[in-house]
């Protein structure tokens, strides 16, 4: 092997390509690829469970998903929230509690402090002569008067100090969508309703590669073809569609409904293997850097 070759390990650098070829056998470093077109979800699949819709409904935000997925994620936050919820309040009441208590430790406090300096008040003249009329003057040790039994002692497990538990935040009652992060609602969720392509093969629904197609041109649809959603049939159609038919006179091409702008949800799509479809082409996958 030459002294100045790729795999030469002579030198005393470490190298670039050294670097680059351990961190890939080790585990150790980033990385970074460009994602293809296997590695993103179909444009008919739920966006959780990232198969093929058997009963598609979206989101506002275009986000697709199968109707049994998307409720019983919902049903599971709702769950969630209640027992958070149940959990808050009980904290809330121990801490109401607490207070209470404290509040009557403190007046407790303050009577037992009025009648200790009420008890020092001299009632009757003093005979200078009698030691027993003399009035009791407080100590100032720290050990005398109970005030042993007050002072802190570390090294006592009775009278260390405690830390307060922390307190529990009220829950959240809003579901979130999984994938945009917004406000999710049950009776928000829109049916959609694909349109099946008419041909002759016999093969099964999702073994096939063209499966559905645009409602009103019959264009195919897939990841490369953007698409949107009618709102009040759930049809699918394409954007072209969409831009070239349905904006001239805002009216339904199936049902001669009127259209109104918020009437048009756009599909988000997973992805192709083109730039140009979306911006999260690149995944990266976050690992421990090597240290020299």
């Amino acid at each position: 092997m030459t002294r100045h070759a790729r795999n030469c390990t002579a030198g005393a650098v470490y190298t670039y390509h050294e670097k680059k070829k351990d961190a890939q056998a080790s585990g150790y470093g980033t990385n970074a690829r460009r994602l293809g077109k296997d590695s993103v979800k179909d444009f008919d699949a739920c966006s959780l469970s990232l198969q093929p819709c058997r009963n598609p409904v979206i989101s506002k935000d275009g986000y697709l998903f199968d109707k049994e997925v998307i409720y019983q994620y919902i049903i599971t936050k709702k769950n969630e929230y209640s027992k958070k919820l149940k959990s808050y309040e009980k904290s809330k009441a121990k801490e109401d509690e607490d207070e209470i208590k404290k509040s009557l430790e403190k007046t407790e406090k303050k009577v037992s402090m009025f009648l200790k300096e009420e008890n020092k008040i001299v009632s009757k003249p003093l005979d200078g002569f009698n030691s027993n009329d003399q009035p009791s003057t407080s100590s100032i040790s720290n050990m005398a008067e109970g005030r042993d039994k007050i002072l802190p002692s570390f090294w006592v497990p009775s009278k260390t100090p405690t830390a307060e538990k922390a307190k529990v935040e009220k829950p959240d009652p809003t579901i979130y969508c999984p994938v945009s992060g917004k406000p999710i609602k049950a009776k928000d969720l829109i049916n959609v309703k694909f349109t099946l392509v008419k041909d002759d093969d016999k093969k099964s629904l999702i073994a096939k590669e063209n499966r559905y197609m645009c409602a009103v041109t019959h264009d195919i649809l897939s990841n490369s073809v953007p698409c949107a959603v009618l709102k009040p049939t759930g049809d699918v159609v394409t954007l072209e569609c969409v831009e070239k038919i349905i904006k001239k006179d805002w009216i339904h091409p199936l049902t001669n409904q009127k259209l109104k702008e918020k009437d048009i949800i756009v599909m988000q799509r997973g992805g192709t293997g083109y730039a140009q479809t979306n911006d999260n082409l690149e995944a990266k996958q976050e690992r421990p850097a090597l240290q020299a």
